[in-house]
């Protein structure tokens, strides 16, 4: 059974078929999909979705390009809507340079807020980063020394020594279907090297689609494909990297494995 880590099933390309998305994903063994915030307008629909289906989970974050229209967002706003009991993430949050959509500072600061709302609630912080790896381990290793938070660096594709210094910090990282693309060499040989219990898989559906879906809209049911090449590139069978990767889904992500126990 798959876990997607990291999927937007309330997105344009998703959101108008939610329920036949859904299905197609348990039909392929996805047994649990976090359903990811990047604006406080989403929270109510993704929280409600989270309600609805008892496979699908939600966060509550602001993404770096929505940092600017969000700075009433803070740690006690987040913390506050964390408390509900389908909430297990906090983000997704962090610092995009590429696209630089937001102010740089303003996109710190509401990263800190974040990382601070992790530490209180004790769930997860799911971080984005791209072209923007000193300022990012800079930060999670500032914070870290202010007391510590478990995290996960989602749709990896920084380099190789940002991996070790994020491992070393104990956080956890997600490989999405960019690692089956032709191109993604540098990204293949550090999925290929990850340490077995520190690691996730995603879709980042609408987005990113795998070979052999390129070009379609991105769904939880693709992270099967992702899992294939993933297992081989690992020397694997696909069904140790499923178990193994589901695993740690429910370890990082504690609360939602609580609530399956209960």
């Amino acid at each position: 059974m798959f876990a997607d880590s990291h999927c937007h099933l309330n997105y344009k390309g998703l959101v108008e078929e939610q329920q036949a998305v859904l299905a197609r994903a348990r039909a392929r063994g996805v047994s649990a999909m976090l359903n990811i915030a990047t604006r406080e307008r989403e929270w109510d629909e993704i929280v409600a979705t989270a309600e609805r289906e008892p496979d699908v989970w939600a966060s509550v974050g602001i993404h770096p390009h929505e940092a600017d229209q969000h700075p009433h967002v803070d740690t006690a706003k987040l913390v506050a809507r964390a408390q509900h009991p389908r909430v297990i993430g906090i983000g997704e949050s962090g610092l995009d340079y590429f696209y630089d959509h937001s102010d740089r500072a303003r996109q710190q600061a509401s990263f800190r807020a974040h990382i601070a709302a992790s530490r209180e609630t004790g769930l997860p912080l799911i971080v984005h980063t791209r072209d923007a790896e000193e300022d990012t381990l800079a930060i999670l290793g500032e914070e870290m020394e202010q007391g510590v938070y478990p995290g996960v660096i989602h749709c990896f594709t920084a380099s190789g020594a940002f991996a070790d210094a994020a491992l070393a910090l104990g956080l956890y990282i997600s490989i999405s279907g960019i690692v089956t693309f032709k191109n993604a060499r540098d990204l293949q040989e550090t999925a290929a090297r990850l340490p077995a219990d520190r690691l996730l898989i995603e879709t980042d559906a609408p987005f990113l689609a795998p070979v052999p879906h390129r070009g379609k809209t991105g769904e939880p049911a693709f992270v099967a494909d992702t899992a294939a090449f993933l297992a081989q590139l690992r020397g694997e069978t696909v069904e140790d990297l499923a178990s193994r990767t589901a695993a740690n889904f429910f370890t990082l992500f504690g609360k939602a494995g609580q609530a399956g126990r209960a």
